[in-house]
């Protein structure tokens, strides 16, 4: 079994942890709750340290792309689903009945859903790129105003807009 490695990340959109392995990234979930943070000696592997620097790249507006490992164990269609997120453009959105189109049934609108849900690395596995079908914001673990920045951020980058930092 792989050794487990972890760090923080203080990103523009509050705490963010990072968890992984030597080969892939397992984790990226925000923290709100700062008693939640594991001290000791977490350790960082290569893979976590090149997280970051690509995630400080992604706020800065230089990164539309991360090139790490990733991986999440889940059911094939979780792994199917987790899959075609990483297919949505940076700066593009689809609705939760495209996903479940592009998953071959639109039946499976809830269960896409659900599993986009589940997602456990943010970001980098963009599940913030899903909205409803009536362009609303709806649905992200880490709450709304992140997935609404998120999407601002990205949309700002995508048309030429100047950021701030």
């Amino acid at each position: 079994m792989n050794e487990l490695y972890y760090t923080y990340y203080e990103s523009p959109i509050g705490l963010i942890k990072i968890g992984g392995t030597e080969n892939y990234i397992a984790e990226l979930s925000f923290v709100d709750n700062r008693e939640q943070i594991a001290y000791g000696e977490p350790g960082i592997s290569d893979v976590i340290h090149q997280c970051t620097e690509q995630l400080i790249e992604f706020f800065q507006g230089r990164r539309k792309e991360f090139t790490i490992p990733v991986h999440q164990d889940g059911t094939e269609f979780q792994k199917r689903v987790w899959s075609e997120l990483l297919e949505i453009p940076f700066g593009k959105t689809i609705s939760y009945l495209d996903l479940a189109k592009r998953l071959g049934d639109p039946k499976v609108i809830r269960a896409a859903a659900n599993t986009n849900g589940k997602n456990k690395i943010a970001i980098i596995v963009p599940c913030h790129r899903v909205i409803g079908s009536d362009k609303t914001l709806v649905g992200y673990s880490g709450g709304l105003w992140r997935k609404k920045w998120l999407l601002q951020h990205e949309f700002r980058i995508t048309h030429g807009v100047q950021t701030l930092f």
